[in-house]
This record gives structure tokens, sequence and C-alpha cells, in this order.
């Protein structure tokens, strides 16, 4: 290994970074979307959360659809003082039933727009919201508008798949998890502290 030319690199790294840095100058709340077919979504989301109370911020959670699961995440967060609104039937799969999905979704909505609309949240996750969208569940344009009039300073992000082009263009950081290979596509069991 030539260490001059791997220093030269390093610096020219280092260069664009810092610009860059130098060049962020605007402060503000983000929308942040995460979706795709992979694992990790809602592990990332509350990855932000988690990190967000680490630094003493005032967050909140809305989890739909997985909502009746054990929740690792959720055992940890509420002793740290993060408030949970939970769905609480589970797959849509299971449920079959359109008609107590939508209750049981507005119901939650309504929590969400409580927190959405509460300055003292620094950042709220709605958990696969994005399938209430797409179900029908809560409107698209209530949730665009209810995040569009959130408080200046308040953070959201939105986990689940197939999230819709206008909260795409919407968001300031999207994310898309793409699925590469997944061990229960091949036969074996969904583990707790890996899986949920």
């Amino acid at each position: 290994m030539d260490l001059n030319r791997y220093k030269a690199r390093q610096q020219k790294i280092k260069e664009e970074v810092e610009k860059n840095i130098a060049n962020a100058q605007i402060e503000k709340a983000l929308l942040l979307v995460i979706t795709g077919n992979g694992k990790g979504k809602s592990t990332s989301g509350f990855g932000m959360i988690a990190r967000a109370v680490g630094h003493g911020q005032k967050c909140g959670v809305a989890q739909f659809i997985k909502g009746n699961w054990a929740c690792g995440e959720r055992n940890l967060l509420k002793e740290a003082g993060v408030p949970f609104h939970v769905m609480s039937t589970g797959f849509t799969w299971d449920t079959q039933n359109i008609i107590s999905d939508t209750k049981a979704a507005q119901e939650i909505w309504f929590e969400c727009k409580r927190m959405l609309s509460c300055p003292s949240y620094d950042v709220i996750l709605l958990d696969e919201i994005t399938y209430m969208t797409k179900y029908g569940y809560i409107t698209l344009d209530e949730l665009i508008e209810a995040l569009n009039h959130r408080p200046k300073e308040q953070s959201v992000i939105i986990t689940g798949r197939a999230a819709h082009r206008r909260l795409i263009e919407l968001a300031d950081t999207v994310s898309e998890v793409r699925n590469i290979k997944h061990a229960f596509e091949s036969g074996v069991k969904i583990r707790q502290g890996i899986d949920w």
C-alpha cells in the first residue's frame, strides 16, 4: 500500500466532508421516511427515538400493525418515559375485519394528531403508518395536513412499506431498506431480541 496515496485520498475525503458540513446552514426539524421491503425499518425508527431520549428529548411513539406482539423496544423506552399508543389488533391478515381495523387505526390516529399538535414533543415515531394510508384506514391527505401543521421544532419518523410518493416528496430524508436475504424465507423462526 502506498501510504502517500492513501493519505492524499483521505485528505481529499476530509476536505469534501468539511465543505459539506460548512454548507449545511439550515436549522430545522425533519420528516424522515423509512420504507422498502427489507427488515429494519421499525428498528431504525426506534433507534432514532432511543438516540433522542438519550439527549434528553421528549419523544412519543404510535405503533400500527404489529401492536399486539411483545416489543423489546417498547419495554425499554416505556421505562425511559416514552408514551406509546398501540393499535393492538395485530396484523391485518389476522383480523381480516376492515371495520374493526379502521376503528382501531382511527383511535391511534387521534392520539397521533394530539402528539403532532403538541410543541412539547421533539420527536415522534409513526411506526408502520404507511399501511394505514394504503388500506384507507387513515386518509393520506389528513396525514400530510397534520405533518405540515406540526410544531416547527418537531421531527417525525414514518416507517412502513410502500410509502406513498407524496410522503416521499414531502420528507427531508428518505431511506429504502432493501431485502437481499432473510432467514425467515429459509424456514428459520423469528427470534426474540432480533426480530421482535
